[in-house]
């Protein structure tokens, strides 16, 4: 019987289980309600649920989602609106439709009544309580009734002409049709996707959809952040085939340079509103030319490990749809929501440790014993989205304690040598974590600069997690032909640069990030960046002690007398471009490193920024961690007193420089 190699029986059969958890629950799939479980519901509105306070029930979410609207209706939502005078429907748009096949209806019930009253969609009853409001899951061809009476839903929709298009560009790319009210068209089977902007999008080339005749669509292609965007408009005539013949302009080609770019932290099901399956990430992988794909194997709230199936599949083997220029592979996210998540790429099989902290369950071992059991399965290792928003001290970090999925035992695993890199680029504001990076390498640490966005293939509108792999990215120079291997040493070595849209070079005397140099007291040495790509507007050379020099896009070169042991960084920053979800343009090197005497950096600033970091982090795992006994403790102050001994001998070498 012929096996699909996409699909072998362990990862069919998860995708089965998977499939029966979205139709008991919804697009929670049932995980322990944590705050970011509650919310994924709201998270497909991302401006409205940003502003959102995070109340406990789901009552109550409705309502403060509520509140946030005043009264609109952003793009995407119906709103059922009850009052003693009846009830009435609010869309954002009225929808074509070109067949019976239903349409998904996102349904905030709106209840201006006294007294409770029951809605039902398809039969499933929901108490809305009284001037409560509650957001719902419906098509256009459901039965919904409020207190026992029937909801006319066919003014949600409209009935169109059929045409079809054809959409070729000559290789894989991103596609966009759009109706002028904003609504998507897809080909038939493609799961509906819609990035964090609303855009809706899927990939493949040679595509045949069905679209509304006789109306203007726009349709746009583009294929990552390598290339640009084309689009043309076109009026379809019924029933009837046009050819569209578009193909996205390239910008820079990486390759050709030895440069190659990852998303390091990709999940293929995480929860939401479908089940993905590895064809879906290799239609996304191929469509955003994206080099090298880590499909991260992952806990959301409770014990159940998603992917775990596909991992213990193919752990140490390039996935079915690799080829010379793209690979993929199965990765893990280790998880722990009070010190942080750690994502690993290229181990050789699976670990025995994915999660702690979850469900009452202690938070130990610590992430040191999980990242050395990794280090061992020759993974590469990087923090994920360590913090996420400004720090400005130690104290920050910590934040209370907070179980917000924050880095905190970074200042450990970075001193002790357990780490490759930290992901600079994330989902989550950025300055925090670069001004994190910035006091690590200071002390001492080092750490490549990585990208990962926590892309979740299984989410077709959902904030960031909805956008295509590959919106942020890690490049990473190799030594000869792209492979997992000739990655993982490249980011083991530094060699690389995080961006979400530039291009970015960094020399110094012709060095190249993960380069050292060996210099004496006094030795000049020229520093050259280069930038270009979407949206940069200013390029910065840093060092340990700030901003050496700036300037506008193209070429920045200075010159540097070296007195000490430091790092040189290049940054590219501006205002945004259509790829970057979180507005801002945004490129930063690793460092290339500058040795003097055979001494490494160790600012005594940052060094003591650091220490301070592993004081408050001794009052925070004392204090806020689920720990069993002592001996559990012990184990993570024993390894604090480890890295501050680390800290403490480089602070003493400093010191003795400059007595």
């Amino acid at each position: 019987m012929h096996q699909d190699p996409m699909t072998p029986p362990p990862v069919a059969r998860a995708l089965e289980e998977y499939r029966a958890l979205l139709a008991e629950h919804g697009l929670t799939w049932g995980e322990p309600p944590v705050p970011y479980v509650r919310l994924m519901p709201f998270l497909r509105f991302p401006e409205e649920a940003g502003r959102m306070d995070a109340p406990d029930g789901l009552d109550e979410l409705g309502e403060a989602f509520r509140r946030v609207l005043d009264g609109g209706v952003p793009s995407g939502l119906t709103v059922l609106r009850l009052s003693a005078h009846g009830h009435r429907l609010e869309a954002s748009a009225v929808g074509a439709v070109l067949s019976a096949d239903p349409l998904p209806v996102i349904l905030l019930v709106d209840s201006a009544l006294d007294a409770g009253i029951v809605v039902t969609v398809d039969g499933v009853p929901y108490e809305i309580r009284p001037r409560g409001a509650r957001l719902l899951e419906a098509t256009n061809s459901s039965t919904v009734t409020v207190g026992g009476e029937a909801v006319d839903l066919s003014g949600l929709t409209r009935a169109a002409v059929p045409a079809r298009l054809r959409l070729r560009a000559g290789f894989p790319c991103r596609w966009t049709v759009l109706s002028e009210g904003g609504q998507g068209w897809y080909p038939k089977g493609a799961p509906r996707r819609r990035d964090y902007h609303g855009i809706p999008f899927f990939h493949g080339d040679d595509l045949v959809l069905d679209v509304p005749a006789a109306e203007p669509l726009t349709v746009r292609v583009g294929r990552g952040m390598e290339y640009g965007t084309e689009e043309v408009t076109v009026t379809p005539r019924a029933w009837c085939e046009t050819l569209v013949e578009l193909t996205p302009e390239r910008i820079f080609d990486a390759a050709a340079r030895g440069w190659y770019g990852a998303d390091l932290h990709v999940h293929l099901n995480w929860a939401g509103d479908l089940v993905a399956g590895p064809a879906d990430a290799a239609a996304a992988q191929h469509g955003e030319d994206l080099h090298v794909l880590n499909l991260v194997a992952g806990n959301v709230s409770g014990e159940r490990v998603y992917d775990r199936e596909a991992l213990q599949h193919w752990a140490g083997r390039d996935l079915p749809w690799s080829d010379a220029t793209h690979i993929a592979r199965m990765g893990v996210e280790y998880r722990n929501d009070l010190l942080g998540h750690v994502h690993a790429f290229g181990l050789a099989a699976p670990p025995s440790i994915y999660h702690t902290g979850f469900s009452d369950a202690p938070d130990w071992p610590p992430n040191a014993t999980a990242c050395g059991e990794l280090r061992e399965l020759n993974a590469v290792l990087g923090y994920a989205h360590p913090f996420h928003g400004p720090v400005a001290s130690p104290e920050d970090v910590i934040a209370g304690g907070r179980r917000n999925c924050s880095g905190r035992a970074l200042v450990v695993d970075a001193a002790l040598g357990l780490m490759d890199g930290m992901e600079l680029l994330h989902f989550s504001e950025l300055s925090g974590t670069v001004e994190v990076y910035r006091r690590l390498i200071g002390a001492g640490n080092r750490l490549a600069a990585l990208a990962g966005t926590d892309t979740m293939l299984s989410f077709t509108r959902q904030e960031t997690v909805s956008n295509p792999p590959g919106w942020e990215r890690v490049y990473a120079r190799t030594d000869g032909p792209l492979s997992a291997e000739s990655f993982a040493r490249a980011v083991r070595q530094g060699r690389t640069f995080a961006t979400n849209g530039p291009w970015l070079e960094l020399t110094v005397d012709g060095n190249e990030p993960g380069e050292t140099l060996d210099l004496s007291p006094g030795d000049r040495v020229t520093i050259t960046a280069r930038a270009n790509g979407h949206g940069v507007e200013r390029l910065e050379l840093r060092t340990a002690d700030g901003v050496l020099a700036a300037g506008p896009e193209g070429e920045l070169v200075t010159s540097l007398v070296v007195d000490a042991p430091t790092y040189v960084v290049a940054v590219a920053t501006g205002r945004g471009h259509p790829l970057a979800a979180n507005g801002q343009t945004f490129a930063h090197s690793s460092p290339v490193y500058l040795d003097v005497a055979c001494r490494h950096v160790a600012r005594p600033e940052d060094v003591r920024w650091c220490m301070r970091w592993l004081d408050l982090l001794e009052d925070l795992v004392s204090g806020h961690a689920r720990l069993e006994d002592a001996a559990q403790l012990d184990d993570h102050l024993d390894l604090i007193e480890k890295a501050r001994t680390v800290y403490a001998a480089r602070l003493a070498i400093t010191s003795d420089r400059h007595p």
